[in-house]
């Protein structure tokens, strides 16, 4: 239970993540421009000459690692549920024996 309401939050967090890094990662200028292009001169007004660079490699590397944490976590959250796939199906097989009407 507790694994439960454990992994709903640091799916929500894993997600924001994912896509907070892509917009990151996009934004950053690079040797073709990408996104970065068209808001390079913006940064350059508000972050400084170097500053958009720092502050987008900064908050590139600390969404990265959030996003690689909730994904280890999650990970070792749903593989260390106590009953293999094996018990888990014959659980499944039982309650639908069970369920289903008898034919005669």
């Amino acid at each position: 239970m507790a694994e439960r309401l454990l992994a709903t939050p640091l799916t929500i967090l894993h997600i924001a993540a994912c896509l907070f890094l892509v917009l990151v990662v996009l934004l950053q200028p690079g040797k073709g421009g990408g996104l970065g292009a068209f808001t390079g001169a913006a940064a350059q007004q508000v972050f400084g000459g170097r500053g958009a660079g720092n502050l987008l490699t900064k908050t590139t590397w600390i969404t990265a690692t959030i996003f690689f944490v909730t994904s280890i976590t999650l990970a070792y959250l749903s593989s260390s549920v106590g009953d293999s796939l094996e018990k888990r199906g014959a659980k499944i097989e039982a309650q639908k024996k069970s369920n289903s009407p008898d034919e005669k």
